[in-house]
């Protein structure tokens, strides 16, 4: 016995020093972690979708929920597949003058799966803001069209100028790490594009006044809140592309600030403005400050985070503001004002606050004017692709759907059935069980009966 186990220590040394010699080498498990890192920011990414159907779902009607869940899964789906066969060649291929990549179409010649995954979900985030903007109005063939146009086409060119490493934007110094304009505001400046088309929701806009049409479920936008702010410290820490333990936590602390500042300063500032904190101002606040720390996340210090975001919470307001009164642009979600305007803010805080290159910090105003000129140009080619398009599909056929299926809802007219159903389930002594009448009616029906019955007594 003890002849044995000496056999199988002595043995157990020699494989020991077998795999020692030919196990993972430092190289091998750095490449590993910043993978496996990639992996984890890309499902936080994907998990942002559930997050934008909840938010869009609670601050629309109730008669339009089954539609906008539709609307959000089937945009992750076109997205994944088509930034498959042509997105991710437009956006990482090989770049025709700095503007458009030319190869890698269904990822062939490439290496790096797990990037692409990362990268498409980024692309279905930028197609999803649309659908809140237009929410409540818009068929849902013409809204997939517009997300293949968005995800296939507009959305990669603006990323090859950004990201690719040849685009003329980086050969300027445009600097945006995850996204404010590539992502936001490119969605929004499509969102608005969409919109004017459009046309506001019936009853938005009457004699002269600004309605108030309140969402379903406000309980369910701020679930939808809270899993945008959880999945967006993958959306900006996975766009390090390496689990880097300086930079990582880095990037989680500013966007966290940022965030938090953005509720605060929208809570503050709704109170100074309109006498009480409003709820839904105040919610959209933490969107508006992660949307305005993305393109400088890596950039600026925590300091410089706190400020950016408590400014952008103080945007928004005034942005819903004008943008609903003013320009009469009717986005039952705040979408625009969201990802558009703070976008916007967010690019161009970058040359103010960057810890290098920023005005603030002795970097002078070049690095400003390098990222008003990325906004300006992202801003023109999406308003140009966008309308055109549009305006194609309205030659034949339009993209709004009829006055009767938008009274009724787009749950019964785009897909003959609704989100929710509402039955009556009060047991009484004439009906021991429940009625399956509606829920509305039945109710009023018990109460006029209460009423009886006290009257007589």
């Amino acid at each position: 016995m003890k002849k044995k186990i000496s056999a199988l220590v002595a043995s157990s040394f020699l494989i020991g020093t077998a795999v020692s010699a030919d196990g993972p080498t430092v190289e091998s498990v750095s490449a590993s972690l910043d993978s496996t890192w990639i992996m984890v920011a890309a499902f936080l990414v994907f998990f942002m979708h559930a997050g934008f159907a909840m938010v869009e779902s609670g601050f629309t009607r109730s008669k339009n929920t089954l539609n906008i869940l539709m609307k959000n899964i089937l945009t992750v789906s076109i997205a994944s597949v088509l930034y498959f066969l042509v997105g991710y060649g437009f956006m990482f291929g090989s770049s025709a003058g700095g503007f458009i990549g030319v190869d890698g179409f269904a990822l062939a010649g490439v290496d790096d799966i797990g990037f692409f995954v990362f990268q498409a979900v980024f692309a279905a985030t930028c197609a999803t803001i649309i659908s809140g903007a237009v929410a409540e109005r818009m068929k849902l063939g013409s809204y997939m069209f517009l997300t293949i146009l968005m995800t296939g086409l507009i959305y990669p060119v603006v990323g090859h100028w950004v990201w690719q490493g040849d685009g003329w934007l980086t050969a300027l110094g445009f600097v945006d790490f995850a996204g404010s304009t590539v992502v936001h505001l490119t969605g929004a400046i499509g969102a608005i594009v969409t919109v004017k088309f459009l046309g506001a929701r019936i009853g938005k806009y009457s004699n002269g006044k600004v309605n108030v049409i309140p969402g379903s479920n406000i309980p369910l936008g701020a679930l939808g809140v809270f899993i945008l702010w959880f999945g967006w410290f993958g959306f900006n820490g996975g766009s390090t592309l390496a689990a880097d333990p300086e930079l990582v936590p880095h990037v989680v602390a500013t966007t966290l600030l940022s965030a938090s500042c953005g509720v605060l300063g929208s809570a503050f500032y709704s109170l100074f403005r309109y006498k009480r904190i409003d709820a839904s101002l105040t919610l959209n606040g933490a969107l508006a400050g992660l949307v305005g720390i993305t393109a400088g996340t890596a950039a600026v210090s925590l300091v410089g985070a706190i400020i950016i975001g408590f400014i952008a919470g103080v945007i928004l307001i005034e942005a819903v503001q004008f943008l609903d009164r003013g320009l009469k642009l009717d986005d039952p979600v705040g979408a625009i004002a969201v990802h558009g305007v703070c976008g916007v803010w967010g690019t161009i805080a970058v040359g103010f606050f960057a810890t290098e290159g920023g005005l603030f910090y002795g970097g002078g105003a070049s690095l400003l004017g390098v990222q008003a000129i990325g906004v300006l140009a992202v801003i023109a080619w999406t308003v140009a692709t966008v309308a055109l398009s549009i305006f194609i599909m309205m030659k034949v056929s339009p993209i709004r759907v009829s006055r009767e299926e938008e009274i009724s809802g787009l749950d019964f007219a785009e897909h003959g059935s609704s989100a929710y159903e509402f039955r009556d389930s009060i047991l009484t002594e004439n009906n021991p069980t429940p009625s399956g009448t509606d829920f509305g009616s039945g109710l009023v029906q018990r109460l006029d009966s209460l009423g009886t019955k006290t009257k007589n007594a």
